[in-house]
């Protein structure tokens, strides 16, 4: 048992503190969006109150102000992932733009019969843009199978592997079901075939440190909303000679060294990926945010879920007729669950007239629902300022929507 004052850290999320339906809010819907402390919104008010300006371009001091904060904020995203270089870190809108970003970039290297690897996992934003690579490319898209815990099989994956890949691309964690691949494992065998690899780390980031120089990865996603800040601002990640093979995203201000109408150069990284003015307060909220959660500790964070994932687990399987879809041995604070035949939704509606806040559905990760042959799922998933408690609550409500339904 972990010594974990989550009572106090609850003081910091005035939105726990809040009703719905007449019922006190539980919210279990994190790996969609976590929440914000008031430490990362006093940041927010901070920006527009006081130096709210637009950034690199202007003499006056609250431009220099503003690009000194959001400067600030590239390098303590750069510190956090031990990324080599400050410019190794381009700011983007969140995960599905940074996979945009490098998608479109290899639709000038890649050529027919090329081919590319995908795991069984994904979500959709780590499969749709390849499948449009694809058509604009002519290259293949081949995926690692998983098996009914929601394991990839790696035996797949060594078969998959030949001269031929090119790139390969893989989930962290499943937003679906909380499984912690083995990426370490995955990034070295795409490399001894000079392939190169993208982690989607938007639902590791909240439960782990990933350090992007020791796992030797190639680039890195993930998303600020989901590390307890806000929405629209996230984080690219690649090594430097990658982001100098690949052209640019997006043209416009910001990106440019020189503009004729005859020609233009490039500006160097990380502003080659960042044209136009980018959301600056979240940039800087991103970095406040990483500050907070660096300031309970991310060790102590996975304590504290591991422990709220052995409870709920335990609790809900007490209930009859309840499956849990994903039982990997390494997995995250999310639980996917259906009861016999009832819909999931049905189950989402009454336990938000209970104010219990889950996800229902399919989580953006639709193969992983065809391939147990379901609709979707309820997903509870945890974050460290929950509580057993809570989850009491959840199991309660279970019950009721079981017996409601049935």
């Amino acid at each position: 048992m972990t010594m974990f004052d989550v009572k106090n850290i609850r003081k910091d999320f005035p939105i726990l503190t809040r009703e719905v339906n007449e019922k006190p809010l539980v919210y279990f819907d994190n790996a969609a969006t976590s929440q914000t402390p008031q430490q990362v919104i006093d940041v927010i008010v901070d920006y527009y109150q006081n130096y709210n300006a637009n950034i690199h371009r202007g003499v006056h001091a609250l431009s220099q102000e503003a690009t000194d904060k959001y400067e600030q904020a590239r390098l303590k995203i750069q510190k956090h992932f031990n990324a080599a270089k400050a410019h190794e870190i381009i700011f983007t809108s969140g995960t599905t733009h940074s996979i945009n970003i490098v998608a479109n970039g290899f639709s000038a290297i890649l050529k027919k019969g090329d081919e590319i690897i995908v795991s069984a996992l994904e979500h959709h934003s780590n499969i749709v843009p390849w499948q449009m690579l694809c058509e604009r490319t002519g290259a293949v898209l081949k995926v690692i199978a998983m098996n009914q815990k929601g394991e990839l099989l790696l035996n797949v994956y060594d078969e998959l592997l030949s001269d031929k890949t090119k790139l390969v691309f893989c989930n962290h964690i499943s937003n679906a079901l909380g499984t912690i691949n083995p990426i370490k494992e995955i990034i070295d065998k795409a490399h001894e075939v000079g392939a190169a690899v993208l982690i989607d780390g938007a639902q590791a980031a909240p439960h782990l440190v990933a350090d992007v120089q020791a796992l030797d990865v190639d680039f890195y996603t993930i998303s600020a909303h989901k590390v307890c800040g806000p929405t629209g601002a996230g984080m690219l990640y690649g090594k430097e000679e990658w982001l100098n093979k690949l052209p640019p995203y997006q043209g416009g201000g910001e990106m440019i060294a020189e503009v004729t109408f005859e020609k233009t150069t490039y500006a160097d990284l990380p502003h080659k990926f960042e044209a136009g003015t980018p959301n600056i307060c979240g940039g800087i909220a991103f970095g406040a945010a990483l500050d907070y959660m660096n300031s309970i500790g991310f060790e102590a964070i996975a304590a504290y879920e591991n422990e709220l994932l052995e409870y709920a687990t335990q609790k809900l399987l007490e209930i009859e007729g309840l499956k849990i879809y994903g039982t990997a041995k390494n997995k995250t604070s999310v639980i996917s669950f259906n009861i016999e035949e009832l819909h999931p939704y049905d189950i989402g509606s009454i336990l938000d007239k209970l104010g219990i806040a889950v996800r229902t559905g399919h989580h953006c990760a639709q193969p992983i629902m065809d391939f147990f042959n379901i609709p979707g799922t309820v997903r509870a998933s945890f974050c460290f300022y929950n509580t057993k408690e809570e989850i009491d609550v959840l199991v309660a409500g279970v019950k009721r929507a079981k017996n409601m339904l049935l």
